[in-house]
């Protein structure tokens, strides 16, 4: 019951954060970069391509899921801990400990994957 819980906050995070993805893609809408160009800063938007704009977006994604994974991991190891052997609690614990590490394997690939994309796309459009 309680990982249905953590499931769906998860969901509803993630489905918050993709609602900004078309926010974070918007090129200057306002003339922000214009008037901090003006200004003497350099924002360094101007310089990005869009390949390099969806990696960082795919990079920080994929952070705060190895993140999530991570706290799982620790917690699980809070769970065994004071389980005081219990052979119920150890069994939960050890699979949630077996479960955020084969999410932190998954996670890790898909990192590797998509820098792999990414710096193709950028090679391939250059």
């Amino acid at each position: 019951m309680r990982l249905n819980k953590n499931l769906f906050f998860v969901i509803i995070f993630g489905l918050l954060f993709a609602t900004a993805l078309p926010v974070l893609a918007a090129s200057d809408p306002y003339g922000l970069n214009s008037t901090a160009g003006a200004a003497g800063l350099n924002t360094g938007l101007a310089s990005k391509t869009i390949p390099q704009i969806v990696g960082s977006i795919i990079a920080i994604f994929l952070s705060m899921l190895g993140i999530i994974f991570f706290v799982l991991l620790v917690y699980g190891g809070y769970l065994w801990m004071t389980s005081y052997g219990d052979e119920k609690k150890v069994t939960k614990a050890k699979s949630l400990i077996i479960d955020a590490v084969l999410g932190l394997i998954i996670i890790l690939t898909a990192y590797t994957i998509s820098t792999f994309v990414v710096s193709a796309l950028i090679k391939a459009s250059t």
